[in-house]
């Protein structure tokens, strides 16, 4: 065992925030589309006609503290 070396010749190179932001962007907007389905999706601004949607988020929806009943 006193034979092993450490080696901290590895230097880590920061990602660029350039790099980031566009990635960071869409998860965001992900987010938020997941957001409005799981929210208000079955009011006045509904996307989509039947129940397929509100029923696929019924769970989260109460989960998260949002009423649909």
């Amino acid at each position: 065992m006193s034979g092993i070396t450490y080696s901290t010749g590895s230097v880590t190179t920061p990602i660029p925030v350039a790099q980031i932001f566009p990635w960071a962007l869409f998860g965001g907007l992900l987010m938020l589309l997941a957001l409005y389905f799981i929210s208000t999706e079955e009011g006045a601004m509904r996307l989509a006609s039947g129940l397929e949607v509100h029923e696929f988020v019924h769970d989260g929806r109460h989960l998260l503290g949002f009423p649909c009943h």
